[in-house]
């Protein structure tokens, strides 16, 4: 993975995590946001200009891809470079949520 990704997308935000980590199917940015409430319980809400924006940038760095148009909607999907980059924050979040019970990780 190229140094420059891993400085912009680790740590990630919660917006930027949640639709990579909706994205290991296809789906457009509605549906992203719809299932990252849902997922969330309604405490996360990911504002269209924020959706729209992250995924034009996902895109162009790689980690996402296009894949078809549905009803004038863009579907995306993650591509290998985006499921290492999730891959690695997840592995981030569980190191924190341990150390947060005391428990030391090795690595």
């Amino acid at each position: 993975m190229d140094d420059k990704i891993k400085r912009i997308y680790v740590p990630m935000t919660e917006s930027g995590f949640y639709i990579l980590y909706c994205l290991q199917e296809p789906q457009h940015g509605y549906g992203i946001s719809q299932q990252v409430k849902k997922m969330s319980g309604g405490a996360v809400v990911i504002s269209a200009g924020t959706m729209y924006g992250t995924l034009s940038k996902m895109e162009k760095d790689g980690l996402i891809r296009f894949c078809y148009e549905e009803d004038k909607r863009k579907l995306y999907q993650i591509t290998e470079l985006g499921k290492e980059v999730l891959d690695i924050e997840i592995a981030r979040i569980e190191r924190l949520y341990l150390n947060s019970k005391g428990e030391q990780v090795n690595a």
